[in-house]
């Protein structure tokens, strides 16, 4: 489904905060390949802080897309879960790729970005529902090696044709049984 760019909120402008170059035409938006990226930071040095809230504030189905890709940009972010529980609980597979995440309770999260110094590197894990499942996804995609996502029904519950939509960019992702 497509919006208009302005009915997309603070979305654009949140991956912007994370050092995402997004480049609008229209009401298309792109967001070319870039080798570095780095959160802002504030004069004091305190972490960049992102918490999902009712709109116009950030939607929560995309706070863990917004996490996995803190793993590969230079900096610190603090992720704040505010209004459901155990959506963090996929944490500890990131951490098993590699990704730099302190779990500080089941709301918040500090990511250590890498810089993509150092890539995540591939797994089998299990897709706990549709967000934790995408942002797996995506995880597995800039790991290397090959990865295994298990219980793919949950992403496919949110995302209709994933693995075509995305090997159309790029992605080498095959349907196994």
């Amino acid at each position: 489904c497509n919006a208009a760019v302005k009915e997309l909120g603070i979305i654009p402008d949140t991956f912007r905060r994370l050092g995402i170059r997004i480049e609008q035409e229209g009401d298309d938006l792109f967001v070319p390949k870039q080798e570095h990226y780095e959160i802002e930071s504030f004069i004091d040095g305190s972490f960049m802080t992102f918490s999902d809230a009712p709109w116009p504030g950030f939607t929560p189905d995309l706070l863990s897309v917004l996490l996995v890709v803190s793993t590969q940009a230079k900096g610190s972010v603090l992720i704040h879960q505010k209004m459901f529980e155990s959506r963090l609980f996929f944490v500890d597979k990131l951490i098993d790729m590699g990704a730099q995440i302190i779990l500080c309770d089941p709301h918040r999260a500090v990511v250590v970005g890498h810089d993509n110094q150092r890539r995540l590197h591939a797994g089998r894990m299990t897709s706990p529902d549709i967000r934790a499942g995408i942002a797996l996804l995506i995880a597995a995609m800039s790991a290397q090696g090959t990865s295994r996502i298990d219980n793919v029904g949950q992403i496919d519950r949110g995302y209709e044709n994933i693995e075509a939509r995305l090997c159309s960019l790029g992605a080498k992702i095959k349907r196994v049984e």
